[in-house]
C-alpha cells in the first residue's frame, strides 16, 4: 500500500505541475500580447510596382508569399519592405527591371498559403517566389507536420507554374524580449524545430531554404532596439535590410536558374 500511495502522490504532483505550467504559460502569453499590441496596425505598405524600371530587358516577376515579414509590416517606406529590398537587389544584380507582386498577408499561417496562390491574377506566372511563414504557426500552436504539408504543397504549385522558389525559414522567436521567460525559451525551441522541418521540406520539394535563425537571429538578439520596430515583434527598416541581405544570394541563384523559355 505504501508503494501505491507513493505512486499516486507522484502522479498527482505531475498533474499539478503540468496544470501549473500551463497556467503560467497562458498568463505569460497574455502578458506578451499586451506588451506587443498592434501599434503598427494590420496593413502593410503597398510595395507592388515595377522596380528598376529604367533598366533594359523584360521584367523579372518576383512574388512574395507568407506572413507579415513577407508583407513588410514595420517598414516605414515601400523601399524598406522586404519585397522592395529584394526587388531592388535582384534588379541591380541582373540589370533588368523587377515586377513585384505581394500575396503575403499580415497574420498569415502556413495553411493560408493556398489561398494566397489562389488569389493571384489569372495567368500570372512568377519567375521567382519567396515564401516567409512560420512565426504565427508557432504562436497559434499549429502542428509542425501540418505546417510542413502546406509549405510543400505551396512549393509544388509554384514549381508547376514555372517559378523558382526560395523559402526563408521560421525566425528565432527566442529573440522576442517582449515575451517573458520561460515562454520565450519554449517559443525559441518550437521555432527552431519548425525551421529545421521547413528547410528539409523546402529542399525535398525543389526550393532553396535560407536559415534565417542562423543568418540574422543573432542580430535581432544582440541589437533588439535597432532590429525591431516599435512593437518589438516585427523588423525595423534595418531588420528588413539585414533579412534581405540574408535572402538575396538565394534569390540571385534562383533567378539564374530561370529557363530561357521562362525569361
Amino acid at each position: 500500500m505504501s508503494r501505491l500511495r507513493l505512486f499516486l502522490a507522484a502522479a498527482l504532483l505531475l498533474v499539478a505541475s503540468a496544470v501549473g505550467i500551463r497556467v503560467l504559460l497562458a498568463r505569460q502569453a497574455a502578458i506578451a500580447r499586451r506588451r506587443i499590441g498592434k501599434p503598427l496596425g494590420e496593413d502593410s505598405l503597398d510595395a507592388d510596382r515595377l522596380w528598376k524600371r529604367r533598366l533594359d530587358g523584360e521584367p523579372l516577376d518576383l512574388l512574395m508569399l507568407g506572413d507579415s515579414l513577407a508583407a513588410g509590416l514595420g517598414a516605414e517606406t515601400r523601399k524598406q519592405t522586404l519585397g522592395g529590398r529584394l526587388a531592388k537587389g535582384v534588379g541591380a544584380h541582373l540589370q533588368r527591371p523587377v515586377r513585384l507582386t505581394t500575396g503575403a498577408v499580415v497574420g498569415a499561417e502556413s495553411p493560408d498559403l493556398a489561398a494566397q496562390i489562389d488569389g493571384l491574377p489569372a495567368g500570372y506566372r512568377p519567375h521567382v517566389a519567396v515564401i516567409l511563414v512560420g512565426g504565427n504557426d508557432v504562436t497559434h500552436r499549429i502542428p509542425v507536420s501540418v505546417s510542413a504539408g502546406h509549405l510543400a504543397e505551396a512549393i509544388r504549385r509554384l514549381r508547376a507554374m514555372g517559378a523558382q522558389v526560395v523559402v526563408g525559414t521560421c525566425p528565432d522567436l527566442g529573440a522576442l524580449r517582449a515575451v517573458p521567460q520561460p515562454l520565450r525559451r519554449l517559443a525559441a525551441s518550437m521555432s527552431r524545430r519548425l525551421a529545421e522541418v521547413q528547410a528539409e521540406t523546402a529542399a525535398q520539394a525543389g526550393a532553396e531554404p535560407v536559415d534565417l535563425r542562423r543568418a540574422v537571429g543573432p542580430m535581432f538578439s544582440d541589437e533588439p532596439d535597432e532590429m525591431f520596430s516599435l512593437d518589438r515583434f516585427h523588423p525595423s527598416p534595418l531588420g528588413y535590410r539585414r533579412t534581405a541581405e540574408a535572402l538575396l544570394p538565394a534569390v540571385h541563384r534562383a533567378a539564374a536558374r530561370i529557363t530561357p523559355e521562362a525569361r
